[in-house]
């Protein structure tokens, strides 16, 4: 039995390629402080605000607190009872680093850097990374403390 193909209009030229384009991909979330609009409704967050959001709250989470996936998060805040060692610090930047690219895709992580105040029981914690869809380069700063 024979088998015959039938062509389109469209199919008769295969050796040329179509355009391609992508997508332009616009970022949202609702912003996390809920405050309402004057009809009601919340702010949302867009762009670069938006993915800055999703990495300072990243980064807050400890492990187990996400149900059903253990080890979303940084884990921060466990390792501020630790004594501040150069060990400890850097195990503070690569959690920060996986939870980044792990769990953040919109974010093309640059640099992380961790700073001790022994003297005020805390750490700071500084994250510069890309958004994906601006090239837009964000910074954010966050300090960690352990009450007493």
């Amino acid at each position: 039995m024979a088998v015959t193909k039938s062509l389109s209009i469209e199919d008769a030229n295969l050796a040329v390629r179509s355009i391609v384009s992508a997508r332009e991909q616009v970022y949202s979330d609702i912003d996390l402080t809920f405050a309402k609009k004057t009809n009601g409704d919340i702010f949302k967050k867009t762009e670069a605000a938006a993915v800055k959001q999703a990495v300072k709250t990243l980064i807050q989470t400890n492990f187990g607190e996400r149900p059903f996936n253990y080890y979303f998060g940084a884990n921060i805040r466990a390792l501020l009872f630790e004594p501040v060692t150069p060990d400890v610090i850097d195990e503070i930047e690569l959690n920060v680093r996986l939870a980044i690219e792990n769990f953040e895709p919109r974010a093309e992580l640059l640099d992380v850097r961790v700073l001790d105040e022994i003297d005020r029981n805390s750490l700071n914690v500084s994250i510069r990374f890309r958004v994906v869809s601006t090239d837009e380069v964000v910074e954010i700063q966050t300090a960690f403390s352990r009450l007493r």
